[in-house]
């Protein structure tokens, strides 16, 4: 089989953020990924606790510079990479002065959730698609982690699905221990619809909790991945009910191997993501 291009969306990476299992995941599951001669891209949001001096930094001028319309509000989309030397690995980062400038990632001191955590997760996922646009990448296969990420899927498979780099591409999307107990903004199925997106695909976002926008993410992917050892107990009975390629969850010695064999079944797997 003709080797993919491989996208990886990471809610975390290390050694940018402090460490935890699915940011060990995001820093070498790509690395190894491209170890086995897969052609990969990398992305994480630029939370404002990333200390941009000590993990060098940079804005990416050519790819900086577009505006992202959310709520009727413009937002400047900013590019920004840095590498991991050690991995021959280069990350992007997704940032706005509106979104990502604060010294926390979820939660702020008092550990109450952003009010803003639905525009957060709109603008990234979007963010990383308009900037694959740019780039004239067309990945294989996308392989998105932890909820920030979750749009990632109904945006390939309805609002871009006409665009040339992504009519091919399949989705996997990776479900870890990352609940939060808030809801979402009431109006984040509002927030979310594009040109192409139907009141129907928009059902689960009606009442955004952590489930019901995982949910989502999973009827819009191709396959799905348990990324840690528990996980929220709804979400196995949900994938259980349907039909839909998904990984069991894989010790941190064995992963790699079972994700490289995973990305080859979906793949080749021609059964439709989205009833």
């Amino acid at each position: 089989m003709e080797k993919a291009k491989v996208l990886f969306v990471e809610q975390e990476i290390s050694p940018y953020l402090k460490e935890s299992p699915m940011g060990m995941i995001g820093r070498y599951l790509p690395q190894g990924i491209q170890e086995k001669g897969r052609e990969i891209r990398t992305f994480m949001p630029r939370f404002g606790n990333i200390n941009e001096r000590r993990n060098q930094l940079h804005e990416v001028i050519r790819l900086s510079g577009m505006n992202l319309i959310i709520d009727d509000t413009d937002h400047p989309l900013i590019i920004k990479v840095a590498s991991i030397q050690q991995a021959r690995m280069q990350i992007y980062f997704i940032d706005n002065e509106d979104y990502f400038q604060r010294k926390f990632t979820l939660h702020d001191k008092n550990n109450k959730f952003f009010p803003d955590n639905d525009e957060r997760a709109i603008f990234y996922s979007r963010g990383v698609i308009e900037t694959v646009k740019k780039l004239g990448w067309g990945p294989d296969v996308i392989h998105c982690h932890g909820w920030m990420t979750s749009l990632v899927p109904i945006y390939i498979k309805k609002a871009y699905c006409d665009n040339p780099l992504f009519t091919e591409t399949k989705l996997i999307y990776s479900i870890y221990d990352d609940d939060f107990e808030e809801s979402l903004h009431k109006d984040f199925a509002h927030k979310i619809k594009l040109d192409g997106i139907n009141t129907r695909d928009l059902k689960h976002y009606k009442t955004p909790s952590y489930v019901n926008v995982i949910k989502a993410a999973i009827d819009f992917s191709d396959g799905v991945i348990i990324g840690s050892p528990k996980v929220n107990p709804e979400l196995i009975s949900y994938l259980k009910e349907i039909d839909k390629p998904w990984l069991d969850y894989q010790p941190m010695d064995r992963y790699l191997e079972a994700y490289n064999d995973f990305y080859d079944e979906i793949l080749v797997n021609d059964t439709v993501s989205v009833e």
